[in-house]
C-alpha cells in the first residue's frame, strides 16, 4: 500500500474509529445529549430516597414518605430521556413532560435529587424543547450549468383552464395522507 492509495471509510479504518463514525452519525440525528441530561436527572431523584450512607458508625438513611413518588417521577424521568434517544419525533412532548416532572420532583422527591436530578432534569427538557433536526449536508457535486432559455421553436406549453377558473383547485390545508403531525 503506498501512501497515494485511497483509503475507504468503512473497509480499511481500524474497528474502533468506525463504531465512534457510527455513533456519532446516530448522536447527531437526535436530541442526544437532553436524553443523556434526563437520564442523569431522573437516576438520583429515584435513588436517593432509598439510599442509606454510612459515616463510620452511624447510618444516615434518607427513607421518607415520598419515596414511592420520587421512585415514579425518577423512572418517568429516565424513560423519557430514552424516549429522546429512540423516538426523536416526540422530542416536544417529552421536554415538556421532562421539565414538568423536575418541577415536580422539588415538593415530592427530597427538593428534587437535592437539587442534582431537577438541574439535571431542567436541563434535559430545555435541550429537548430547543432541538431542531439537522439539514442534509449540500452536495459537493460541481454546479450544472444553467438550461438555455427556450427559443421560438420552444415556446413553453400554455397554461390550461378549466371552466371553474385557477383558484378552484387550490386549497389552504396541507393533508398529508390523511394523517395530522402533531410536531
Amino acid at each position: 500500500m503506498s501512501a497515494e492509495s485511497a483509503v475507504s471509510p468503512g473497509r480499511d479504518e481500524h474497528y474502533i474509529r468506525a463504531i465512534r463514525r457510527i455513533f456519532r452519525t446516530w448522536r447527531g440525528q437526535r436530541p442526544f445529549w437532553a436524553g443523556l441530561f434526563t437520564v442523569l436527572g431522573g437516576i438520583p431523584i429515584a435513588y436517593l430516597p432509598y439510599a442509606s450512607f454510612k459515616l463510620g458508625h452511624m447510618t444516615l438513611a434518607m427513607s421518607t414518605t415520598a419515596g414511592a413518588g420520587s421512585l415514579i417521577v425518577g423512572v418517568l424521568l429516565v424513560t423519557l430521556g430514552l424516549t429522546m434517544w429512540f423516538h426523536a419525533i416526540v422530542r416536544v412532548f417529552a421536554g415538556v413532560a421532562t421539565i414538568l416532572l423536575a418541577l415536580i420532583s422539588i415538593p415530592i422527591a427530597n427538593l428534587g435529587g437535592f437539587l442534582i436530578g431537577f438541574l439535571f432534569s431542567l436541563i434535559g427538557g430545555a435541550l429537548a424543547l430547543s432541538w431542531a433536526p439537522g439539514k442534509p449536508a449540500a452536495d459537493s457535486a460541481p454546479a450544472k450549468e444553467p438550461a438555455p432559455e427556450p427559443g421560438p421553436a420552444e415556446a413553453p406549453v400554455p397554461e390550461q383552464w378549466d371552466s371553474y377558473g385557477t383558484h378552484a383547485h387550490e386549497t389552504t390545508i396541507e393533508a398529508n395522507g390523511g394523517r395530522n403531525s402533531a410536531g
